[in-house]
């Protein structure tokens, strides 16, 4: 039997030797000095021998203590050679697939499908809300109940929002960790129930279809600049995102295709975006052409021919036409998906027109002649509702040729 004071005085020599302690452990003496604890044993009537670790980092008590657990595995039948190998590779699985760097490589095959400030935002919100507690654990350790109490950390901030949020993205970097083998659950679906139920989103204000002979007759009287009263029409008509009209350029025009091919870098999801443009919107261009047709955009800014029309033009417009707090430029889309839904247009033109299509293998000109057809019959309706004393309503431009789902 070994003792610490034996161990101690142990010194190399030339060639290493071993000092036994019973029971098939012995400490392995190198010439160099160093000295290692390991297990001599016979499984299935073949030899083997498994390291226990070195000394004096292993103490002598501590190398009895192991050497019991693996005689033990030994007589369940495990060979303990093969147990230490597969701890081994398990804890190397482990420290690579840490949250932090699942979340990484999730992040890297996610944002080129993205804006480059909602890729941004995505990272903060990691850095900020989740990497400083579930950063370092490894991804498939995490369990649903330590996920909660995190959040509940998020939600005592005094908001809800961020918690929502939280779960939404982290339940997706779960289900990445599921598919790629690293993890067995998603942590996060088994507790979105368990959050406080944040408080509706504010929509953005919209005249419903009804209102538009009013606003109409107002945009006619509208008395400021000529450009900003033509972006609203135009707006109105395409119903894009304000910011995709803002900076919008002569040269994404296609005049005889009457097409306005926004390029994907400026679309929200980074996919490219056609607008077919009626005869009302080929004649609002070829009027702002008149103004703007010397410069790269459409809509320049008052100061410079090489800037854009500033982000609170058209919000500005609308106030001063009497619609503060009642329209938003974001806030045509919904006028116009109302209206078109009220007329009988399948749902999926519309989201396609209003570029909501989900998929991520994205036919830019999928419906393309039934979306060209339902933009003229908007440019028709509106017109209608631009007549004095209009009465005009989605039912009288209700179309039959689009069976309902």
């Amino acid at each position: 039997m070994l003792t610490e004071s034996i161990i101690q005085k142990a010194k190399p020599k030339v060639k290493q030797y071993k000092l036994s302690d019973g029971k098939g452990l012995h400490l392995l003496v190198y010439p160099t000095g160093g000295k290692c604890w390991r297990y001599r044993y016979s499984f299935q009537g073949k030899e083997s021998m498994v390291s226990l670790g070195s000394y004096p980092e292993i103490s002598l008590q501590e190398a009895r203590r192991r050497l019991m657990a693996a005689r033990t595995d030994k007589a369940m039948g495990v060979n303990p050679r093969q147990k230490k190998q597969i701890t081994r590779r398990e804890l190397i699985a482990s420290q690579e697939n840490t949250f932090e760097k699942i979340a990484w490589e999730w992040h890297g095959k996610e944002k080129d499908g993205w804006d480059a400030k909602y890729a941004k935002e995505v990272l903060r919100r990691l850095e900020f809300n989740l990497f400083p507690y579930l950063g370092s654990r490894p991804i498939g350790e995490i369990t649903a109940l330590e996920f909660l109490e995190i959040l509940r950390k998020i939600e005592a901030r005094g908001v809800s929002h961020p918690a929502k949020r939280c779960c939404q993205m982290a339940s997706k970097i779960f289900r990445y960790a599921v598919i790629t083998g690293r993890a067995e659950y998603d942590a996060a679906a088994a507790i979105k129930d368990a959050l406080k139920v944040p408080p509706p989103a504010k929509s953005h204000h919209h005249i419903e279809p009804h209102g538009l002979p009013e606003f109409m007759a107002s945009l006619k009287q509208y008395g400021g600049r000529p450009l900003t009263k033509l972006a609203l029409h135009f707006l109105l008509l395409t119903f894009v995102r304000t910011n995709e009209l803002r900076e919008a350029r002569w040269e994404e025009i296609h005049w005889e295709a009457k097409l306005w091919k926004i390029p994907a870098e400026r679309m929200k999801m980074k996919r490219m975006h056609l607008v077919p443009l009626s005869r009302q919107a080929i004649d609002i261009l070829t009027r702002i052409q008149k103004i703007s047709g010397h410069t790269l955009f459409l809509f320049p800014g008052t100061n410079s021919p090489k800037s854009i029309m500033g982000a609170n033009t058209i919000l500005s417009a609308l106030t001063r036409m009497g619609y503060q707090h009642k329209a938003t430029g974001h806030g045509f889309r919904s006028t116009a998906s109302t209206a078109l839904r009220e007329m009988g247009f399948r749902r999926e033109h519309i989201e396609m027109q209003l570029a909501h299509a989900p998929n991520k293998i994205y036919d830019h000109a999928k419906y393309l002649p039934q979306r060209e057809e339902m933009m003229q019959h908007w440019s028709d309706f509106l017109d209608a509702m631009g007549e004095e004393g209009s009465k005009a309503t989605t039912k009288d431009f209700r179309v039959d040729i689009y069976p309902q789902e």
